[in-house]
């Protein structure tokens, strides 16, 4: 059976962020707000339940690990059940943890497109690091939603959709977008039929993916800002969610909307800024998703699909 683990839920900075005193985080610190602490996103998937593939590798990727004995199966002195990483992006809050991984025995199995392979060996050189621990083995792949497998993950297929998107600050390209900056991807139960959508970053949900996500049964989708202005209106900075790559939940054509056609899903907003209000689960807001069918995803949440 498919098996999703929710290693991390939260946005870059998580949540409390250690440098932010907006409401939400000084609330959570004070114990005022009923609200739980979040790692920044990652998710780890299972055909098997001893078998995992890693999706982004988050800088809180050692705190995710070592609260989830079930990545842990200890078949020798030195283990680990993750059978290699895939990469949605190459932002810092996504691949900062491989880094963390560099005790590996092996050379880490890493999945990626040929644009965050890029950036990754150019302008934030993590993998040219890992050169020097234990080292990469790359593969490259397809971003045309070509289906693929990946070795060590026996009964799970892939598959990878190019979304519209900007590379990071330091990308040799952050000007020039190309296909594979950011991908959203299908994991699909091959015994079952039955899939998931996975898409932290998801700015709209453009032509090529409605396919995809009508015929998945549980989208895990963009969930950072409840309004675009939200950065604003919490008085923490000027940044507008849209700008940043994130639809936010709100409003005439917001994620909430967006979501209604996809009405035999199961919907699972995950990456979520500290700032948004639904992290406060007795909130407006989050009566107001509940009501649309919509739940919020939170650090170690398994979803069974």
């Amino acid at each position: 059976m498919l098996k999703v683990r929710v290693l991390g839920s939260g946005a870059g900075g998580g949540f409390p962020q250690w440098n932010c005193n907006c409401d939400n985080c000084a609330g959570v610190r004070a114990g005022t707000l009923k609200a739980t602490p979040r790692t920044q996103s990652s998710i780890a998937v299972t055909g098997n339940g001893v078998d995992w593939l890693l999706v982004n590798a988050s800088p809180d990727i050692r705190q995710q690990i070592l609260s989830s004995p079930v990545l842990q199966p200890a078949r020798a002195k030195r283990d680990i059940g993750i059978r290699g990483v895939l990469l949605i992006d190459s932002q810092i809050d996504h691949t900062t943890g491989l880094l963390m991984l560099r005790e590996h025995g092996e050379p880490l199995e890493l999945y990626c497109s040929a644009m965050v392979y890029q950036d990754l060996t150019t302008g934030f050189p993590v993998l040219r690091m890992l050169d020097h621990y234990c080292g990469v083995n790359w593969h490259e792949i397809p971003i045309d939603g070509t289906a693929f497998e990946i070795a060590g993950l026996d009964g799970l297929s892939f598959a990878a959709l190019a979304l519209s998107s900007k590379a990071p600050p330091y990308s040799p390209h952050r000007e020039d977008p190309h296909p594979g900056d950011n991908i959203g991807l299908q994991i699909v139960d091959q015994g079952s039929g039955r899939s998931v959508f996975y898409a932290p970053g998801l700015a709209r949900i453009e032509p090529h993916l409605e396919p995809v996500m009508h015929d998945a049964d549980l989208l895990l989708v963009d969930g950072t800002c409840w309004t675009d202005d939200e950065m604003a209106r919490r008085g923490v900075g000027t940044r507008r969610s849209l700008a940043m790559g994130h639809l936010p939940q709100s409003g005439p054509a917001g994620m909430i909307e967006a979501l209604q056609p996809f009405a035999r899903q199961r919907k699972v907003l995950i990456h979520i800024n500290n700032t948004n209000p639904i992290l406060v689960e007795d909130s407006p807001e989050r009566a107001q998703l509940g009501a649309a069918g919509i739940e919020v995803s939170y650090d170690g949440m398994e979803l069974d699909v």
